[in-house]
């Protein structure tokens, strides 16, 4: 099983009344800018140990396990909310770098779900983020207002499947199996990174079985239109430098089949008035999984 280098601590952070757990790496100082590392869709804060333990300097990380994955808790919530992302992450930087505080700005990096929360929080809170790096946080594809009642009634349809247990994960008997299907959906990723993943990426139940740490509420689709000119408003404030970091092998294509182009997502880009754009190969979407050396040195000398 592979060996972090860097050892992370848990720490629990009430925000906006869920307990939210936070994995931190290092130790705050007057001399070190926090790093914020947040997340994907069904991954964990853990997910970054092997771009941490890549990380030529010594950093005060910190990495949230959003609402619903990991160790933090839904609340009981049976669908979420892209805005309460937004959200948990200003509580969050309230309580590690307040604003009164010795480092009221952070280095912020998110990862595909995680990069579109990060994208658009600093476009609302520009004046809280030194540097800013999307891995992959593609955005969507526009979405006309004649979509918008059959994507309400397609939520609707999904809640009631979701509440007759129609959408639950799929369990394991052994963490190997989850170790396998990780691997499977990514096959880049080395036998021991993958049993190393399983382990924090899935837990043990009362019945010996291993479950996802992911609520199966995230797989609902969400109830609001993709509004893509909401979104280029939100890019044209973003007054920090911005490094847009892809794969090699981005997915863009397959996932939406034409309707949304990386030619595209560029275009958005040119809203952005200091923004880099990095490529890394031999590296598919989980690129922190597949080249952690080479996306560590790119944010190593991005923040520095």
């Amino acid at each position: 099983m592979y060996q972090a280098r860097r050892i992370a601590r848990s720490e629990y952070v009430p925000i906006r009344n869920l307990r939210y757990h936070v994995q931190v790496w290092g130790a705050p100082s007057s001399q070190s800018i926090p790093l914020v590392l947040v997340h994907g869709w069904m991954d964990v804060a853990a997910s970054y140990q092997f771009v941490v333990d890549a990380l030529p300097q010594d950093h005060y990380i910190i990495a949230p396990d959003w609402r619903g994955f990991g160790k933090t808790a839904s609340g009981g919530a049976d669908n979420y909310w892209f805005p309460d992302y937004l959200a948990d992450l200003d509580f969050l930087l309230d309580h590690y770098a307040p604003a009164d505080g010795p480092h009221p700005q952070v280095n912020l990096v998110g990862h595909s779900m995680g990069g579109n929360v990060v994208m658009h929080y600093a476009g609302v809170r520009p004046e809280r983020i030194r540097r800013l790096v999307n891995l992959e946080g593609f955005g969507l594809p526009a979405s006309p207002p004649g979509d918008a009642p059959g994507r309400y009634a397609k939520w609707m349809d999904e809640l009631k499947k979701l509440h007759r247990g129609e959408m639950d994960l799929h369990p394991y008997d052994a963490p190997q199996g989850v170790a396998r299907r990780l691997m499977k959906t990514n096959p880049r990723l080395s036998e021991d990174k993958a049993h190393w993943l399983a382990h924090h990426w899935a837990a043990e139940d009362v019945n010996g079985q291993w479950r996802i740490q992911g609520e199966p509420a995230h797989k609902l689709s969400n109830a609001n239109i993709y509004r893509a000119e909401e979104v280029r408003a939100l890019y044209q404030r973003l007054s920090m430098p911005v490094l847009a970091v892809e794969a090699a092998d981005n997915s863009l294509d397959a996932w939406w089949k034409g309707r949304y182009t990386l030619a595209e997502y560029h275009a958005r880009l040119k809203d952005i008035a200091h923004v880099e754009v990095a490529r890394i190969e031999q590296a598919g979407h989980m690129m922190h999984h597949d080249q952690p050396e080479v996306l560590a040195a790119l944010i190593e000398r991005f923040i520095a």
